[in-house]
């Protein structure tokens, strides 16, 4: 949706410009000298009762304004231009850089469904936070990153959201927290574009957009494991060998997700592989994994292990487990695991496993 020079373009599948660009972007003078006071022009003057409202600028809206649709708990989207030098710009004005507005969008939201901080997470997670003036193929001052706040509670949760990407990633964001000064809806031809346009172009992953339901569930607790945690189940980072948490761990227990706690391996299936981490000959049932391949390391070939419902990395699968086990070694990471002793689990919760633990049934 942009050049390096600054300007704009379309694909073929963009839109028809034969309506009146204008006209549907316009609001009333009263409206726009409230916008360039620091007010949504958008806005209505009954607000819905219990809702929040948050403004992302992630590149172009398009795609963005698609993720956060899908997000549970959002009730409304609106497209527009955030920051802008020039009351009620349109589209045309934006991409001529003469506006410093900022493709934005302005998301309504129910904070008994979805918190502000997942919200805040998840758009850091879909955007490049490290690209200055630039997300995906779209180029210019108008497609910057930022989180516009409205009070100094959005802005706290926005800089602690930062503070946390830092400690992963540690270089400076690109993505501006700053007052929102102004927001101006776009064109009606921008609202709800890819629900309108589905082969449209998106800077945003379409399996991101497809995804975002499950992530919001777990994101939070995700961006609160420690860093080597965060290493291994999000960056498919492996901890070093021998000196983790459960290598040598051999007391009955499960081993569950350390994200959202689902059962995934017994202690009855672990043994002792050498290898430096946790190795079990099977997991509790194999509906809970995927295995996906992992061409990452030249020559070596491998199998990826990850968790169905929380996606997040566990290991590698290989074929060279004890033959009575039947030949399988599930090389677990340890910081994708929390240990459950078989003295806890009725308390904890996993009462239903116990019999895999004690080996009834099988």
């Amino acid at each position: 949706m942009g050049d390096s020079s600054g300007g704009c373009w379309k694909r073929s599948t963009v839109r028809h410009m034969s309506e009146n660009v204008n006209a549907s972007n316009n609001v009333d003078v009263a409206a726009g000298a409230a916008a360039v006071a620091g007010v949504d022009a958008g806005s209505t003057a009954t607000a819905q009762p219990d809702t929040q409202t948050a403004y992302f600028a992630g590149g172009c809206f398009w795609g963005l304004e698609r993720y956060f649709q899908n997000v549970d708990g959002v009730v409304d989207t609106t497209v527009g231009y955030a920051q802008s030098t020039v009351e009620s710009p349109s589209y045309e004005q934006v991409c001529s850089g003469e506006t410093d507005a900022a493709e934005t969008v302005k998301v309504v939201f129910d904070p008994a469904q979805v918190s502000l901080r997942t919200l805040s997470l998840l758009f850091l997670e879909v955007i490049d936070p490290f690209s200055v003036n630039q997300q995906g193929e779209d180029r210019g001052r108008q497609y910057r990153t930022g989180m516009f706040y409205t009070d100094d509670a959005q802005k706290s949760v926005y800089v602690a959201a930062l503070e946390q990407l830092v400690d992963r990633q540690p270089q400076r964001p690109a993505v501006l927290v700053e007052p929102l000064r102004n927001f101006y809806p776009a064109e009606a031809h921008h609202q709800d574009y890819l629900i309108n346009n589905p082969g449209g172009y998106c800077h945003v992953p379409i399996a991101a957009i497809a995804n975002v339901k499950r992530r919001q569930k777990y994101v939070e607790r995700i961006w609160d494991l420690t860093l080597e945690q965060f290493a291994v189940t999000q960056l498919a980072a492996t901890e070093r060998p021998f000196v983790n948490e459960y290598d040598e761990e051999f007391e009955p227990g499960i081993y569950v997700d350390i994200v959202s706690g689902e059962p995934l391996f017994s202690s009855r299936d672990k043994f002792d592989s050498g290898c430096g981490w946790p190795a079990f000959s099977r997991p509790l049932k194999g509906s809970l994994l995927t295995e996906h391949e992992d061409h990452r390391i030249p020559g070596r070939d491998r199998i990826e292990v990850r968790t169905a419902e929380t996606q997040i990395h566990l290991g590698h699968v290989f074929e060279d487990g004890p033959a009575d086990r039947g030949g399988l070694r599930y090389c677990m990471n340890s910081a994708a695991l929390r240990f459950v002793p078989r003295s806890q689990m009725e308390a904890q919760g996993y009462a239903a496993w116990i019999p895999a633990v004690d080996g009834d049934g099988d």
